[in-house]
Parts: structure tokens; C-alpha cells; sequence
């Protein structure tokens, strides 16, 4: 699958203005939109809590922060993808406090070409992450088709007498017959019965 198409929604959270300006010429408007820019952590946590960012991009300091507990926070609840730009002399043991988390740090400063292979770099995580998205729905999915069927043969156990293998046959056979799913059979049971 290409990944032209895609677009990155970014929040950027920076009290430098000069680091939001040399962002532009990073951030075409095709492949990261829409770009929201704060100068605060508590701006940055009313945004987030609004709408997910694939990307939230963290310069360390900010007026009422070091941002380290909101990228935290970030990684652990959500499915963005955190970069946090620090200090050079403050890289190594910030680095350590949120590596478990999944945040990535840079120290600045930060050249061009480094920024250019860091977004890249979150555009494969945010990839690997929806990729557990659609493998977490799949499994919900499941787990609400068995829930399903299980509520039908429970019915057909107690209003026909069945067993548990007949009504599990019972579905199978009408499911194959039919040819729709067993959890189309298992609604018409419910509906049937209930």
C-alpha cells in the first residue's frame, strides 16, 4: 500500500515562534494537514483532548512545562505518535524517562535534514500503530460475533430444548444453507425468541 495519499493532522507545541516558521517549508500542506500551532502545555492538552493528532511535536521548554509528563500522557492514551525536542544537555536523561513510553526525543538544536528524517520516522510509527488499530478492531469484531452467537444458543437451548452442540449445528447448517453469516442467524434467533 503507497502512502501518498496520506495525510498527518500535526500539533506543534512550541513557545518559539522560529521553530513554528522553519517547520513550513517542512510541512507541505498535501501531506501534513491540518498543522495546529500552541505556545503552552495546558493549550496543547485542551487541543489534544479536542481532536487526535497523529503527530504532536513537543519543543522543550515551554512556559508552564517541560512537556515530558504530557508526552507521556500522549503516548500512553493515545494513538499519537510523540516527538520531543529538547536541549543537548538535557537529552540523555529526558530520553531515559520516556523511551519506555514511546516517545522519541531529538536535542536541538535540529538540523533541516534531521527534522526531515524524523517526520519520516513518525510516519512509520503512526503507520505500525494504525495497524494494531485495525487488528484490535478485528479482534473486538470477533468477540462481538461470538457474544452473539452465544446469546442465540443459549435461547435455542432454553425455548427448543436443543443442546449445546445442536444449537451450535443448528447455527452452523442455517449460517451454510443460507448462505449469510452466522451472526445474521444468531439475529434473527435473538429477535425471534427474545
Amino acid at each position: 500500500m503507497s502512502l501518498r495519499g496520506r495525510s498527518y493532522s500535526i500539533l506543534i507545541v512550541s513557545a518559539a515562534g522560529s521553530l513554528t516558521s522553519a517547520f513550513a517549508d517542512l510541512l507541505p500542506e498535501a501531506r501534513y494537514s491540518p498543522v495546529r500551532t500552541v505556545s503552552s502545555i495546558s493549550a496543547a492538552r485542551r487541543a489534544a483532548a479536542a481532536k487526535a493528532y497523529d503527530f504532536v511535536i513537543i519543543n522543550s521548554p515551554l512556559p508552564d512545562d517541560m512537556g515530558v509528563r504530557f508526552a507521556i500522557d500522549l503516548c500512553s492514551s493515545r494513538q499519537s505518535v510523540v516527538l520531543l525536542l529538547v536541549k543537548s544537555d538535557l537529552h540523555n536523561g529526558i530520553h531515559e524517562q520516556v523511551t519506555e513510553y514511546g516517545v522519541f526525543t531529538l536535542s536541538k538544536p535540529i538540523s533541516k535534514a534531521t527534522m526531515t528524517y524524523a517526520l519520516s520516522w513518525l510516519e512509520s510509527a503512526r503507520e505500525r500503530l494504525r495497524q494494531f488499530e485495525k487488528k484490535s478492531l478485528s479482534i473486538e469484531e470477533k468477540m462481538a460475533e461470538i457474544r452473539l452467537v452465544n446469546k442465540a444458543k443459549w435461547l435455542l437451548i432454553s425455548q427448543l430444548s436443543m443442546s449445546e452442540p445442536e444449537a451450535h449445528r443448528y447455527i452452523e447448517k442455517q449460517a451454510m444453507d443460507r448462505c449469510v453469516t452466522r451472526q445474521t442467524i444468531a439475529g434473527e434467533i435473538i429477535k425471534t425468541y427474545s
